[in-house]
């Protein structure tokens, strides 16, 4: 297989799966690791399970490389059930946050290991190594042993020598978490551009939301074993459908809020004694059901005074602000003695200050209507939440 190969973009029906995970459990004597875990990973994709320590992503990706069995259900590898099959007959490789690198070896020879040991052609072995080096910018650094390279140089020869065989699949368990964050940062886009060169499907776990939203085409978002949401970064962000997500994922204000009426797919809501409105409802929650109420801090506005009156507005006392470059994040106290915080792009003058009544605002797309209760975020979290006598 060449690197050409394994790019080549998908037919018109749509990308293959090449991982299916079917209503598989982990149970370790009392403990239930996973539970009932079930999606599928498309060929090419990009797919994140992102989560607290102990949630199940690192157990859930030890099963798909088959350092761990499940205790029921299976996993399917292109169609081929290999729920037993031991980790050296499935095409998956797996790169761990240490690299594991032969120290004795230079570069090029430790990315020809692979090949080499499965008795590969020499001229092969040459041109695949040849050409995943040049993928992660380190021709120029062949000759070097892995104790003179920086930790992401050492991180892409990692990668290398886990892609030149061409795995259908390539598992990554928190390969970044021994990085400095400049670092981590700028190989989070390596890691990207890496996947859509070789074309060669990339399962990523981590507990870092933005190395997940940077990277991934799809996130699988969990906790306590179970998955709670499936889908695009702009999804989980946008449009959680759990309060564990909305909190797990970025900053949200999150209020108790009460079901008065529901018009089509507009729902009014109680939220510290206001009515509310909630356009594009999904929640499921019906009139009488307590739900919980979400905007996240960048959809608000602080301003002066009214600026725009399609938007719900109340009036709020700053507490705090905190500058931040481009933006300034503000903790407001509303009237009813409940906490929000907001976001707001950087002016040059004028800045609210700790004291100063302004008005908040968001518009009613900005908001979003969740089952359960704000107590269901996890904790700690950047989640502001009222007073437990707000609403």
């Amino acid at each position: 297989m060449t690197l050409a190969t394994a790019a080549e973009p998908a037919v018109a029906a749509g990308p293959k799966p090449v991982i299916e995970i079917d209503d598989v459990s982990k149970v370790f004597a009392d403990f239930t690791a996973v539970d009932r875990a079930n999606f599928t990973i498309a060929e090419g994709e990009f797919f994140s399970m992102l989560g607290p320590s102990g949630c199940g992503k690192t157990t859930t990706l030890r099963m798909i490389a088959g350092f761990e069995t499940p205790t029921s259900g299976s996993i399917r590898l292109e169609g081929q059930d290999v729920s037993k099959t031991p980790p050296h007959k499935r095409d998956v490789n797996t790169v761990f946050q240490q690299y594991a690198l032969f120290p004795h070896m230079n570069v090029w020879d430790n990315v020809a290991y692979g090949p080499r040991a499965r008795k590969v052609p020499k001229d092969e072995v040459a041109r695949r190594v040849d050409e995943l080096l040049a993928v992660v910018k380190l021709t120029d650094f062949s000759k070097r042993r892995p104790s003179q390279l920086s930790g992401g140089q050492q991180q892409r020869v990692a990668l290398a020598r886990a892609l030149v065989n061409f795995p259908k699949a390539l598992l990554l368990d928190e390969p970044l978490g021994a990085l400095d964050l400049k670092l981590r940062q700028s190989m989070q886009l390596e890691l990207k551009r890496i996947q859509r060169e070789v074309g060669i499907t990339f399962i990523f776990v981590t507990h870092d939301q933005e190395e997940a939203l940077t990277m991934s085409d799809r996130i699988a978002v969990m906790n306590k074993g179970r998955v709670e949401q499936i889908g695009t970064p702009r999804e989980i962000y946008d449009r959680p459908t759990t309060v564990f997500v909305a909190g797990f994922i970025g900053q949200a204000n999150l209020w108790p809020a009460l079901v008065k009426s529901k018009q089509g797919s507009t729902t009014t809501v109680e939220v510290a004694g206001r009515q509310l409105h909630v356009t594009d409802d999904t929640s499921g929650l019906q009139v009488g059901d307590s739900g919980t109420f979400m905007v996240r801090p960048e959809r608000m506005y602080v301003e002066p005074q009214l600026s725009d009156p399609d938007r719900w507005t109340v009036d709020a006392v700053v507490t705090e602000t905190v500058f931040q470059g481009p933006i300034v994040r503000y903790e407001l106290r509303l009237p009813d003695d409940s906490l929000a915080v907001a976001a707001v792009p950087a002016r040059r003058d004028g800045l609210p200050i700790p004291g100063d009544t302004v008005q908040a605002s968001w518009s009613d797309e900005a908001s979003v209507l969740l089952p359960g209760s704000p107590a269901d975020a996890p904790s700690p979290t950047p989640v502001v939440t009222p007073t437990p006598d707000a609403g």
